[in-house]
């Protein structure tokens, strides 16, 4: 993939993540053997036993109780989500081997989300970092930790396209761009699964929500999602198909419509492109309850009709919700489904089973993390952290400094500090920037009070103590953001402001005249326009997980360099929403120079461009942007050739250079658009590459990418997939807002 070259680094950086990380293929005989055991089983299994291992309980308390056995023995349950402690689980998984009738095992399933008890970045903040190796190992930790606890599957990594900051659950995600997401994405199932599904270590992963739930209305978690089908391709599907294409062993489905009907039991999204395109042959799990959920969508008349509908659209698996086993004899006995349909969603699911070996004896392995997860959790936190703005080079404080004062309840919450979907949190191995700061420091130099109860109390009643400790500190540190209850699940937000008093806050601070620097920890994009421009500096450090602390203490004071760069554009105002860099331009696109200029009145309107009349167009920070303690200076881009033919390949390049006085990294990244005059509008910009690039001060190294043709294919006409002839443009730029194009013809 990558790999040095005289006078700088080639990327091959459209020869996607899914070869990089690919598991090697199965072998012939192996895989010829499974299908011959999973053909013997299944025609030993009567109906009941095969709608039980359809069926996934979450009913598995600690102990077990005396009905669970039974019903393992029975063979009622093929799985087990978020079941017991790890004795249990052993003895669960000894009672379905050893005294049920076929000796089928159990598979166990957990939300893995981003750390199992070692909690990494929320996957949103993972994604600022650019770093497929990283983000694959932290993935990897997970799977050591959750395997050791007789975990087989995880439900991660979520690739839902994520444009809307208002739904909670962008704190899942890696961010919009399809292309980053494939690869990120890709890189996390590497981590999960390892080599070979069969290992000890192997944690099955789900990419999910299969599809478009990242592009509901409103951003209301759950609603309805409207996508055009070049669109639904094109974006929403291209971290899917990277997924299954990089060996993902299951898919989940999404809570949401697609055009009108549920996904859950959708025939176009899992027959025909899922199964028949993409030859999926792994496991389709349905989300929480999402069969049942057909019938408030208004879809099927009952659990009966919820029930064949989803096994016609090809969901191999129930979860929680029981649809399965209560109607699918009655299903049968009408002829409303045929028992081969039946047959073949339990072939799926034992064939993901004898994948893991779990036929073959595998036990929990031992963990063989060794303490290596604090370290990638750190340094992960560490290169997800984004700086927006430092004023003056405020930052990085120097560090004899006299005495800081930390003010903000987020400074030293370990719960907030995780991040959503964290059930597993080890308490122990969270460190807080507080605590990091007064081991750093000593406690006598840092003088602390959290101002507000959470980031949600809107009284005022502690902020004479944080006016009395920033007046006699040399520095503060505002930690501002969001509680962890904010972001996630059913967290949709319709304002993106700081939540509480914050914003009261900042203005008695900021009085005191000390440089304040706004540390933000947040599950999404925030709107803080105002408050920014009163800061001298603002760091966003998501909710960086169990090691944020000590990364942030240690940016702070210049141990480390930002390095972090965003996945999403952030919003000036919620108003903006969505808001995007790759979006299409219009037949009157605004421009810049009417940036920053009054904009008129409604009565009077300046110009007739698309933009507001009371915002400029642009977002406040714009995707792919982040400061670093150093300045790079990025060359004019230059191509090998101005003409592509349709067997070459173009390589497109710039020289950076660390212009300033501290080693640092960089993330370099390739932009295309075009062709214009094709067959259908473009957006204006598209990733196509990026890499991470480590630039001593003063030092000057030419980054290259190389482009195929098919690297500029996209769906067009009658879905058709090709990249057309005509005219392009690409930018090797720092984000997607700056960067001089050249032009590229495809013949």
């Amino acid at each position: 993939m990558k790999r040095l070259r005289e006078g700088g680094l080639l990327v091959c950086v459209m020869t996607r993540v899914i070869t990089m990380y690919a598991a090697p293929p199965q072998d012939i005989v192996a895989t010829q053997d499974i299908e011959k055991r999973v053909d013997a089983l299944l025609k030993q299994m009567t109906v009941e036993e095969k709608l039980g291992q359809m069926s996934q309980s979450t009913a598995m308390a600690s102990p077990i109780s005396d009905e669970i056995k039974q019903q393992i023995r029975a063979g009622r349950w093929g799985s087990f989500l978020n079941a017991g402690s790890p004795a249990d689980r052993r003895e669960a998984q000894r009672i379905a081997m050893k005294e049920s009738r076929l000796g089928i095992p159990l598979i166990f399933g957990r939300d893995v989300i981003h750390g199992y008890q070692t909690i990494f970045p929320i996957p949103l903040g993972q994604s600022a970092s650019w770093d497929r190796d990283l983000i694959s190992q932290a993935a990897r930790e997970a799977a050591l930790e959750a395997t050791a606890d007789g975990i087989h599957w995880a439900f991660a990594p979520m690739i839902d396209i994520a444009r809307d900051p208002r739904w909670g659950r962008v704190a899942e995600s890696l961010g919009e761009d399809p292309y980053l997401t494939s690869e990120l994405g890709s890189a996390m199932i590497h981590g999960f699964q390892g080599s070979a599904l069969n290992e000890a270590t192997s944690l099955a992963a789900c990419a999910k929500h299969f599809a478009g739930y990242g592009a509901a209305e409103g951003g209301r978690d759950y609603n309805s999602a409207w996508i055009p089908e070049i669109l639904l391709r094109d974006v929403y599907l291209r971290p899917f198909q990277a997924a299954r294409e990089a060996g993902v062993a299951t898919f989940m489905t999404a809570f949401n419509t697609v055009n009108g009907v549920p996904a859950t039991a959708d025939p176009f999204l899992l027959r025909e492109i899922l199964r028949h395109e993409w030859k999926f042959d792994g496991v389709v799990v349905s989300d929480y309850e999402a069969l049942t959920n057909l019938i408030a969508h208004g879809y099927a008349t009952d659990a009966r009709d919820a029930a064949r509908r989803s096994l016609l659209a090809g969901v191999d698996m129930e979860m929680v919700s029981t649809a399965y086993f209560d109607h699918m004899k009655e299903l049968l006995a009408a002829n409303r489904v045929q028992m081969a349909e039946i047959d073949e969603s339990v072939r799926n699911i034992l064939r993901l089973k004898f994948r893991l070996g779990l036929f073959d004896g595998r036990r929990p392995s031992a963990n063989q993390s060794n303490g290596n997860a604090l370290t990638t959790a750190e340094k992960l936190a560490t290169e997800s952290v984004v700086l927006l703005k430092n004023k003056n080079s405020v930052l990085p404080l120097n560090p004899t400094i006299g005495r800081i004062a930390v003010i903000g309840p987020l400074a030293d919450s370990p719960a907030d500090q995780v991040g959503t979907w964290a059930m597993d949190a080890d308490a122990s191995r969270a460190r807080t920037p507080l605590a990091a700061l007064r081991e750093m420091l000593g406690a006598g130099r840092v003088a602390y009070t959290p101002a507000l109860r959470s980031s949600r109390d809107n009284s005022t009643a502690g902020f004479a103590e944080a006016l009395r400790i920033a007046s006699e500190a040399d520095a503060v540190l505002l930690f501002l953001g969001e509680d962890a209850v904010l972001s996630g699940e059913a967290r949709s937000r319709a304002f993106l402001n700081l939540p509480g008093a914050q914003e009261e806050l900042v203005d008695k601070i900021v009085e005191t005249g000390k440089p304040v620097i706004g540390i933000i920890l947040a599950g999404r994009p925030l709107t803080f326009h105002k408050v920014a421009e009163k800061l001298d500096a603002v760091m966003y450090a998501w909710h960086p997980g169990a090691m944020g602390g000590p990364a942030i203490a240690r940016l702070v004071f210049g141990q480390t360099i930002p390095s972090g760069k965003l996945t999403m554009s952030f919003p000036r105002t919620v108003g903006q929403v969505p808001i995007y860099y790759a979006h299409l331009s219009t037949g009157r696109p605004p421009v810049q120079e009417e940036l920053g200029v009054p904009m008129g009145t409604p009565e009077n309107p300046k110009d007739y461009t698309s933009r507001y009349i009371d915002v400029d167009f642009t977002p406040e920070y714009p995707f792919g942007y982040g400061l670093s303690y150093t300045t790079f200076r990025y060359s004019a881009t230059r191509a090998s050739k101005s003409q592509m033919t349709s067997s070459g390949a173009v390589t497109i390049e710039a020289d950076i250079k660390n212009d300033g006085p501290r080693d640092a990294d960089e993330i370099v990244q390739l932009y295309v658009n075009g062709p214009i005059g094709g067959s259908a509008a473009r957006p204006v910009r598209e990733l196509k590459g990026f890499e991470r690039v480590h630039l001593k001060a003063g030092e000057t190294k030419t980054v290259r990418f190389s482009v195929r043709r098919s690297d500029l294919a996209y769906y067009h006409g009658r879905m058709i997939f090709s990249a057309e002839s005509g005219s392009y443009q690409a930018w090797v730029a720092p984000d997607a807002a700056r960067g001089i194009p050249i032009t590229l013809v495809v013949e």
